[in-house]
C-alpha cells in the first residue's frame, strides 16, 4: 500500500506594505528685499520735501501705539510675490502697532496698506504716479492719495489730492486758496496741507499753527536750552548774592555779640 506523503502547508503570501506617499517639503520662506536699488528721491529738493513732511507726522503720532508713519519703505501687497511691491514716499496707517519697527511693509500681515499716502512727484515719475500708483492705491483701499510737485514740473497747482468715494473710486479733493495761500484738507490726518516754497507744510487749525519740521524743532530746542541756561545763570547769581548777604548777616551778628560781651565785662 503506497505511503501517502503529507502535503506541506502553504505559507501565506508575504504582504508588501503600501508605498508611503512622498513627503511634501515645506516651501522655502520668501525673502522680501528691503531695497529696490533705486534712489530715494529725484533731487535733494524732493528729498528735503519728503523728510520735512515725514518727521512732523512721526512727532505728531509718537504717543500713539496704533499709528505707523513710514517713508521710502517697500510695501508688498501679495504674499509670496516679491514683484508685487511699491515704495510710497510717505504713508500713514492707523490700526497696526507702531512697534516693533519693520524692515518692509506686508499688507497681508498688517491688515491694510495705508490710510494716507503722499508721493513727492516729478516729471520723471509723472506717468507712474498718475496712472499705476493711483490705480493700485485705490485697489488697496488707501483712503487718501496725495501728490506734491515741489519744483512744479507738471502739477499746476503743485498739490493734488484724491479721496475714496462711496463707490470705492477716487474723487478729487478740492483745494482752496485764501489770501494767496493754497491748501488742501486731509480728513484722514485732520490737518491742512499747504505748499510753502519747495516744502509741503502741515497746519493744525485746532492749534492755529504749523507742525514744526525737524529743523524748526531743533531751533526750538536750542532756544529752549538757551533760555534755560540764562534762567539757571540768573538763579545762580541770585543765590550767590543771597549767600553773600547771609554771610554778612552772620558776621554782623557775631560782631554785635562780641560788643555785647565787652560791655558786659566793662559793667563788672
Amino acid at each position: 500500500m503506497p505511503t501517502t506523503q503529507p502535503i506541506p502547508a502553504r505559507r501565506p503570501a508575504r504582504r508588501v506594505p503600501p508605498a508611503k506617499p512622498p513627503r511634501r517639503q515645506a516651501p522655502a520662506p520668501v525673502e522680501y528685499p528691503e531695497s529696490d536699488g533705486k534712489p530715494m528721491a529725484e533731487t535733494p529738493i524732493h528729498w528735503h520735501a519728503t523728510v520735512d513732511f515725514t518727521h512732523p507726522l512721526m512727532d505728531r503720532y509718537a504717543a500713539r501705539r496704533d499709528a505707523y508713519v513710514g517713508s521710502d519703505m517697500l510695501m508688498y501687497w501679495e504674499e509670496g510675490n516679491i514683484d508685487k511691491r511699491i515704495s510710497p514716499d510717505v504713508f500713514v496707517a492707523f490700526g497696526p502697532a507702531r512697534e516693533p519697527e519693520r524692515r518692509v511693509w506686508k499688507v497681508w500681515e498688517e491688515g491694510l496698506a495705508a490710510d494716507f499716502v503722499l508721493e513727492v512727484t516729478s516729471r520723471s515719475t509723472r506717468r507712474r504716479d498718475e496712472g499705476f500708483k493711483a490705480q493700485l492705491y485705490q485697489r488697496l483701499g488707501v483712503t487718501e492719495y496725495w501728490q506734491f510737485d515741489p519744483t512744479e514740473d507738471y502739477l499746476h497747482p503743485n498739490l493734488k489730492g484724491r479721496r475714496l468715494g462711496p463707490e470705492g473710486a477716487y474723487e478729487a479733493i478740492p483745494l482752496e486758496r485764501r489770501s494767496g495761500v493754497l491748501s488742501g484738507w486731509s480728513e484722514v490726518l485732520g490737518l491742512e496741507l499747504r505748499p510753502e516754497g519747495h516744502a509741503l507744510r502741515l497746519f493744525d487749525p485746532a492749534l492755529g499753527e504749523f507742525l514744526p519740521t525737524s529743523g524748526e524743532k531743533s531751533g526750538i530746542i536750542g532756544l529752549q536750552a538757551q533760555t534755560i541756561g540764562a534762567v539757571e545763570a540768573e538763579r545762580d547769581a541770585v543765590r550767590a548774592k543771597l549767600d553773600e548777604a547771609e554771610a554778612a548777616r552772620r558776621a554782623a551778628e557775631a560782631r554785635i555779640a562780641e560788643l555785647e560781651r565787652r560791655l558786659a565785662e566793662a559793667d563788672e
